[in-house]
């Protein structure tokens, strides 16, 4: 959109005659009247007034800008005029307006404010204002206008210019997209960064709503989705998607976002992309599903309840860690009340163990809700609950002993989503009123008690089966104790970030739970070293790399050292059969070492800053190092050499 777009030399008003505010306006309504911007001149010409009764458009410094959204407006367009003696427009600072553009803009869109700003930006040049005064004519009115612009926006000099119908279309996307991974910590924005990037070299308008750990931000509107030609939806957990009903939607998963990002821009703007229908919500993401394996509706369940648990494990275990940390600082003895003995020490384990306690009770609830939607949430909550304190028809309240932990929150999320949709599906045909307490009533009620007779029949047993798993850990050898470490830790740089990165780290998680802390030690490390190993590579073996990868390569040393494994993926994107054995290798040996050194972690997250808690933390930097040196040596090896410039 360019203001030589919307204003032609017929429009422009040199020297006008002109003695009030009235006059200029009628001289302006005129000129878009002429040039058949208008369907009805009475229609606009209220829709003018009325702006100007909310409050007057001078802007000050000799400048009036009279502007309004009307049906009336058939085609959007500028009319202008010079006032050399000026007249009284009320402008704030008490002024004569000697320059009056007036913006014709239609009902859709925003054209009128994208035009305000680009005319401010302009006339806040005063030597521009008085070469537009000076003109002798229209043309070079328009000129010396165009002129000016061209040098303010030289990135636009070169692009065709749009006729005034196209400036209108282009004040919405083309395309929008939505992107979201389980953590909402990487995924998320390295897919909407690779969207936007691929868009631009394709001239392509697109906006992107990220689904983040902090919510979702960049929000897609109802006109922006009511005018997008194609909609992206990639996602490794539920997004709300009733709002695109009717639109063209391309589903996928958050790797293609970063990996694909030109493929699913075409695809969303092709005529077999599927059209999106839903009757709810909760039909619609039923209908969404339809299409993916069940290994895949599995696995975003398991990840929309870790992306859920997952502030509760790193806060409270966190503040735990801390809580350590502070009396082994304080000299406090390794006995019962370790992590209790100061004040300070007390008051995070309390706090953090009241938010760590939430886990599976959470794990559970999230995963519930993604099969049986929000009237699921309760009966998920209450079996990880149960888990957590091993519930049993003999003891109601919990035992110990059958404490089902970890893995009777997993089964009571799927199970609790699935007495859901067993319930909807019973009582499908009953009647309205039986309908309308089916959420408030008969879910909670038979849902709960369902929960609690399969909970109360499984806890004994699988708590047998976790007692067993924790104690075969507890009793490991070392070598069998560095090939778990190895394999843990290597699992975390095969997709980075994808199904087995998040295997490995939940595994690590579920082990916090049950008090053996080597295991995420191992998981961390694991998934520190890609990144780093990346940026070692790039800093010291430069023609190993294209440009783009050596002005990224840096960023890596900083994602690596907080634990986010998914800055390596677009090098292993782009040379996977080359980057991702050398990040395993390193991963794996990283891994291993930790667990020979015998280094333990409590908290779940945080990286470097979490070092200090971490048992013999000299051995797990020199784990570390070894790991992110052993990768960086492969990628040596095996990278090819690039072609210098």
């Amino acid at each position: 959109m360019k203001i030589q777009d919307l204003l032609k030399p017929a429009s422009i008003i040199i020297n006008a005659e002109v003695e009030t505010k009235e006059q200029a306006i009628a001289a302006l309504i005129d000129k878009h009247d002429e040039a058949g911007n208008l369907t009805d001149k009475e229609v606009y010409t209220q829709g003018i007034l009325k702006r100007e009764s909310e409050g007057t458009t001078a802007i000050g410094e000799g400048i009036a800008i009279p502007h309004c959204k009307s049906d009336a407006v058939c085609n959007p367009g500028l009319a202008a005029m010079t006032v050399p003696g000026g007249i009284d427009y009320n402008a704030p600072d008490g002024q004569p307006s000697n320059l009056v553009f007036m913006i014709a803009a239609p009902m859709d869109g925003d054209l009128h404010l994208e035009v305000l700003a680009r005319l401010m930006t302009l006339l806040m040049d005063l030597n521009l204002r008085k070469e537009l005064l000076a003109a002798k004519t229209g043309e070079e009115f328009l000129e010396i206008l165009n002129k000016a612009e061209a040098a303010k926006f030289p990135e636009e000099a070169e692009a065709p210019a749009e006729s005034p119908a196209e400036a209108a279309e282009s004040s919405f996307p083309r395309v929008l997209a939505v992107t979201a991974c389980p953590t909402g910590i990487a995924h998320t924005y390295m897919a909407a960064e690779a969207l936007n990037q691929k868009a631009e070299e394709m001239g392509i308008s697109i906006k992107v709503e990220t689904n983040g750990s902090g919510g979702a931000k960049n929000l897609l509107t109802a006109e922006e989705i009511a005018a997008a030609e194609g909609i992206i939806v990639a996602a490794d957990k539920q997004v709300a998607m009733a709002r695109f009903a009717g639109k063209k939607v391309y589903k996928t998963k958050v790797a293609d976002g970063i990996n694909k990002p030109e493929e699913l821009i075409n695809k969303a703007l092709s005529d077999s992309c599927p059209v999106y229908e839903a009757s709810a919500e909760a039909a619609a993401e039923e209908a969404a599903g339809d299409n993916e394996s069940f290994g895949r509706k599995i696995y975003k369940s398991l990840m929309n309840g870790v992306s859920y648990m997952l502030p509760f494990v790193i806060g409270g275990g966190i503040m735990i860690a801390l809580a350590f940390l502070i009396d082994t600082i304080a000299g406090a003895p390794r006995d019962g009340d370790f992590g209790t003995y100061t004040a300070a020490a007390a008051f995070f384990k309390g706090a953090g163990g009241i938010a760590f306690n939430f886990m599976l009770p959470v794990l559970a609830g999230f995963i519930a809700q993604s099969i049986g939607d929000r009237p699921a949430i309760a009966v998920g909550f209450t079996g990880g609950s149960m888990a957590a304190i091993g519930c049993t028809f003999a003891a109601p309240g919990g035992d110990g002993a059958a404490v089902s932990g970890f893995l009777g929150a997993l089964l009571a999320g799927f199970v609790g989503g699935l007495i859901v949709k067993m319930l909807q599906k019973a009582f499908e045909k009953a009647p309205d009123f039986v309908q309308r307490m089916m959420p408030v009533l008969i879910i909670p009620l038979l849902g709960i008690t369902l929960m609690a007779v399969v909970m109360f029949a499984v806890n004994p047993i699988i708590g047998i089966l976790n007692n067993g798993l924790t104690n075969g850990l507890a009793s490991m050898g070392d070598s069998s104790a560095v090939l778990l470490g190895m394999i843990v830790a290597g699992m975390m740089a095969v997709d980075m970030g994808g199904p087995f990165n998040k295997a490995a780290y939940v595994f690590g998680v579920g082990m916090l739970a049950s008090g053996n802390y080597s295991i995420m030690a191992a998981v961390m490390i694991g998934g520190m070293i890609p990144p780093i190993a990346i940026a070692l590579a790039t800093t010291f073996f430069k023609n190993r790399w294209t440009d783009t990868e050596l002005k990224s390569g840096p960023v890596n040393y900083i994602m690596g050292l907080c634990f986010i494994t998914e800055g390596a993926i677009p090098y292993a994107a782009a040379d996977p059969l080359r980057v991702i054995p050398s990040c395993i290798v390193g991963s794996a040996l990283g891994g291993a070492l930790s667990m020979l050194f015998g280094c333990e972690l409590m908290a779940p997250h945080g990286g470097i800053f979490v070092f200090p808690v971490v048992t013999n933390v000299l051995g797990y930097l020199i784990a570390l190092v070894a790991g992110a040196a052993a990768g960086m040596l492969m990628l040596m090896v095996l990278k090819k050499k690039q072609p210098q410039a």
